[in-house]
C-alpha cells in the first residue's frame, strides 16, 4: 500500500455496514446556501471501487447548479466533480485499481456503455452519461458529488493519478484541465508552433495557457482585464497579452491565430474575436453562457472559420491528460480552504474573486466544518 495511503488513514477494505453512510455539505434550495447532510452511499458492488475523498475543487458549474441557474437541479444537491482521494475498497471484479491507490473522479460516474459515442471513448457524448452529481445511476440512486467524505463509482470512470501530481493541485485538472486539453486534441490545437488564443483568464483559462506552452505553442491571452497581464505572462508563460476592450491590441492581433479557446461564460460578442482568427481558423467554445450569444456568419464564410463546442472530455482522454500533466507539472492554481469556508467562496466566486480556483481540503476539514 502507498505511504500516501497510510497517511490519510486507509488501511484496508472496510467492514462497514451497507449502504454506507456518508456525510457532505448540500443545497436545499436555490439560495443555494450549503449546510451540513447526511445521506448514504450505494454499495460497493462488483464492478466499483470506494474511495475516501481527500480534496474537491468547486467549479463554476457547482454554482450554477446549487442555485439552479440551469433550471434542473434536484434539491438537496451536494456538488463537486473534481475529486481526489484514496481507494478503500473495491469489487471482486475491478481490474485496474487496488486499495490504497491515489486516483480522481471527473464529471461523469457512468453512462450507458453501448452506444457508438461510448465505444469510441466519447462516455461525455452519450445521451445517458451520468453525471457525478445531480444525476440518477443505473440503479436509480441519487448521484451526490464531492462535497463529502466518500464516493463509490464504477472504475472505468476512475482516473489513476501520477505519484508525482499534488493532490490538491491536481484536483481541478479534472474537469477544468479536460475542458481545455480535450478542445486541443480534437480540433488540432496542440501542434508546436501554433498560434493559441485563450480567451478568459479564470479557472479554465490558466490551465489552458499551460497546456498550451507545454504542447509547445504560442499562446495570447484575451483578457477584459489589463489587471491580468503580469499574471499571464510572468506566472504562467503566456507569450502575449491582449486586452478586449483595446482597439489598437485588438487590431494587431487581427487573423494571428491558429485558434482559439473561448472560456468565458458571461455574456460577450463573438465578432472581434472571431478576427483574430487566421483564415480556417477555429474558435473553440468551452464556457457555458447564460443567454445566447450572436454568431456572425460573414466572418465565418469569408475566412472559412469555425465556431465549435467541446464538453469535458472521455475517460481515455481524461487520464491521457493528468498522465501528460504529471509529465510536465502541470497544476491548478488554488487557494485551499475549509469545509466551512464553502459558503464564503461560492459568493467570492461570483465576483471572479480566485486565483484560480478554490479547492476544498475535505480529510481535514470536512467532520470539523
Amino acid at each position: 500500500m502507498a505511504a500516501d495511503a497510510m497517511e490519510y488513514g486507509v488501511k484496508g477494505s472496510p467492514e462497514t455496514e451497507h449502504p454506507r453512510k456518508a456525510v457532505g455539505w448540500a443545497a436545499r434550495d436555490h439560495s443555494g446556501v450549503l449546510f451540513p447532510f447526511t445521506f448514504s452511499r450505494r454499495n460497493n458492488g462488483d464492478c466499483d471501487v470506494t474511495i475516501k475523498i481527500l480534496f474537491c475543487g468547486i467549479c463554476h458549474s457547482d454554482l450554477h447548479s446549487i442555485k439552479n441557474e440551469w433550471k434542473n437541479t434536484m434539491f438537496p444537491i451536494i456538488p463537486g466533480h473534481e475529486i481526489v482521494g484514496i481507494i478503500t475498497e473495491v469489487g471482486r471484479n475491478v481490474q485496474k485499481f487496488k486499495v490504497g491507490d491515489k486516483v480522481g473522479v471527473g464529471c461523469m460516474v457512468n453512462s450507458c456503455h453501448s452506444c457508438n459515442s461510448c465505444k469510441q471513448g466519447f462516455e461525455n457524448y452519450c445521451p445517458g452519461m451520468i453525471l457525478t452529481y445531480n444525476s440518477i445511476d443505473t440503479d436509480g440512486t441519487k448521484t451526490f458529488g464531492g462535497f463529502s467524505d466518500v464516493i463509490v463509482v464504477n472504475e472505468h470512470f476512475v482516473i489513476q493519478f501520477p505519484e508525482n501530481l499534488p493532490l490538491d493541485k491536481g484536483a481541478p485538472l479534472l474537469c477544468a484541465g479536460i475542458t481545455v486539453y480535450s478542445p486541443m486534441k480534437y480540433f488540432g490545437l496542440n501542434e508546436a508552433g501554433k498560434h493559441l488564443g485563450v480567451v478568459g483568464l479564470g479557472g479554465l483559462g490558466h490551465v489552458a495557457v499551460k497546456f498550451g506552452k507545454a504542447l509547445g505553442m504560442k499562446v495570447t491571452v484575451i483578457s477584459s482585464s489589463q489587471r491580468k497581464e503580469k499574471e499571464a505572462i510572468e506566472r504562467l508563460g503566456a507569450d502575449f497579452f491582449v486586452v478586449s476592450s483595446n482597439t489598437e491590441q485588438m487590431k494587431a492581433a487581427m487573423g494571428t491565430m491558429d485558434g482559439i479557446i473561448n472560456t468565458v461564460s458571461a455574456d460577450h460578442s463573438l465578432m472581434p474575436l472571431l478576427l483574430l482568427l487566421k483564415a480556417q481558423g477555429k474558435m473553440v467554445m468551452v464556457g457555458l453562457p447564460e443567454k445566447p450569444l450572436e454568431l456572425p456568419v460573414f466572418p465565418l464564410i469569408g475566412g472559412g472559420k469555425i465556431v465549435a463546442g467541446s464538453c469535458i472530455g472521455g475517460i481515455k482522454d481524461t487520464q491521457e491528460m493528468i498522465d501528460f500533466a504529471g509529465k510536465n507539472n502541470i497544476t491548478a492554481e488554488i487557494e485551499l480552504i475549509g469545509m466551512d469556508y464553502v459558503n464564503k467562496a461560492m459568493e467570492r466566486l461570483v465576483k471572479a474573486d480566485v486565483k484560480y480556483r478554490f479547492v476544498i481540503d475535505i480529510v481535514n476539514s470536512l467532520t470539523a466544518a
